[in-house]
């Protein structure tokens, strides 16, 4: 059953998704909005967009949470391959979901000034390209 469910909820939120089903939204909300003179704008004619698009939206959410479950731990499958695979890298990162939120803060604060120390070190390239001559080959 889940993997009716999963190949289910991958085909319903890339149709979902669509510029087909976004199309056929406008032409839903047009069509019932046009409508409303012949049901004289009552209660009821408001309930059908109401109850339709709150049904829709329920399935959806869940159609597309599944997916996006399935994707993240597709994705954190892959980044753990990658980490694995790279000699230096350090392996205990591959468990990073179940660091705790102060953890991952000191991990964050980390990464960051490696980004800080990289861009400082590409400024001095790009300083130091802009101080050398021009060959003529480059002109």
């Amino acid at each position: 059953m889940k993997e009716t469910f999963r190949k289910l909820s991958q085909k319903c939120a890339q149709a979902v998704g669509s510029p087909a089903a976004f199309l056929l939204a406008i032409l839903g909300i047009l069509l019932w909005a046009g409508s409303g003179r012949y049901f004289n704008y009552s209660d009821s004619w408001q309930l059908v967009i109401n109850t339709g698009t709150s049904v829709a939206t329920l399935l959806i959410v869940f159609l597309i949470q599944n997916t996006q479950n399935r994707d993240a731990r597709v994705m954190h499958m892959k980044l753990d391959e990658l980490i694995r695979a790279l000699q230096p890298a350090r392996t205990h990162l591959v468990q990073m979901e179940e660091f705790s939120d102060e953890e991952l803060a000191v991990l964050q604060k980390e990464f960051q000034e490696h980004r800080d120390t990289a861009s400082l070190k590409l400024i001095q390239i790009e300083e130091t390209r802009k101080k050398r001559p021009r060959s003529t080959a480059e002109m």
